[in-house]
């Protein structure tokens, strides 16, 4: 849960939401929103997982802002690009007021201190190692240079966007799993947490895959994927993967998971990554997927699998290969 920063400006803190709509950049399910007219509130997340829980609650939830706004917030993402992105989107809808909060960890000291030369900073709350502020005044030509392109091209032809997982790169632990893939994986196979593409498009130079699912919770890194894949063997699900179920069962799985949502690692969201591909492969199918050095992932192999070994890596990752699913229920 985050600091409740907004609540004690909107009490007594001088912050005045009392009328027109909102828009909130950068929402989550674990943000503190308590104090925000759901009536009159758009919320903007590309993030499955928090689409589904904020929409349950009740919140008029997009991916892109839509229709016209009084005030914007801002809540910062770790990506400094991608704040200042956000930022310049919020002052481009052309609202009175744009209010950013953040985390000294998420650069909001260095934002501030930017936003300072560029507009009237009202008023700045530092609490639990954090500020909001806001800013009134601003127009889209003030922020021109921190607006970002929808997409980017990196090495190789790929196009990524701000923000999303490895953009500035082809991501070092998934060159080293398409390394020592088999040249047969079987003919139905998905990609889990497939982010813009880079496994996938590998695994099609293979004539015998006959379907691809990829499965990714950020919905900006699928809308990469899907323009850097140009092949009808291909299927792309805006899904939880750890959740997400196959109409079919494959034969393989391929993944480089995810291990953290926030700053701390989260061992346990790679086991779900495991488990659900479990679930989703045959008796026969088998499991590709390459990790960080240190994720305590064989125990949660072994539980699920009859055959796990180690079939590469350097000294900060490892690659996983699990074959003969163990006997259970999908």
């Amino acid at each position: 849960m985050s600091h409740p920063r907004l609540s004690l400006a909107l009490d007594g803190g001088g912050l005045d939401i009392s009328s027109g709509r909102i828009v909130v950049f950068g929402a989550r399910s674990d943000l503190d929103l308590r104090d925000l007219p759901k009536e009159r509130c758009q919320l903007i997340t590309g993030y499955k997982p928090d689409v589904d829980t904020l929409s349950a609650q009740g919140w008029e939830v997009a991916t892109g802002a839509d229709g016209s706004f009084d005030t914007a917030i801002v809540f910062l993402p770790r990506a400094k690009k991608l704040a200042k992105a956000m930022i310049a989107e919020a002052v481009g809808l052309g609202v009175a007021t744009v209010v950013v909060d953040g985390q000294k960890t998420d650069g909001v000291d260095s934002l501030l201190k930017e936003m300072r030369k560029r507009g009237e900073v009202a008023n700045v709350l530092s609490k639990a190692h954090g500020k909001l502020f806001w800013v009134t005044g601003l127009c889209a030509a003030d922020l021109a240079d921190w607006q970002a392109p929808a997409k980017q091209e990196i090495e190789e032809g790929f196009v990524t966007a701000p923000g999303v997982f490895s953009a500035d790169g082809i991501d070092p632990a998934s060159r080293l799993l398409v390394d020592v893939l088999p040249q047969k994986l079987g003919k139905h196979l998905a990609d889990l947490g497939a982010g813009w593409g880079y496994l996938s498009r590998n695994l099609l130079t293979r004539d015998s895959v006959k379907t691809l699912s990829l499965v990714e919770s950020d919905h900006a890194s699928l809308t990469c994927a899907k323009a850097n894949l140009s092949d009808d063997r291909a299927t792309f699900h805006w899904a939880d993967a750890t959740k997400w179920r196959s109409d079919r069962l494959l034969d393989g799985v391929i993944m480089n998971p995810p291990f953290h949502t926030g700053r701390a690692a989260e061992p346990q969201l790679g086991q779900a990554f495991i488990a659900n591909a479990a679930r989703n492969l045959s008796q026969s199918g088998q499991l590709w997927l390459v990790a960080n050095r240190q994720l305590p992932y064989e125990t949660s192999l072994a539980e699920l699998f009859l055959d796990v070994e180690e079939i590469g890596g350097d000294n900060r990752f490892k690659v996983l290969h699990a074959a003969r699913r163990r006997r259970s229920g999908r």
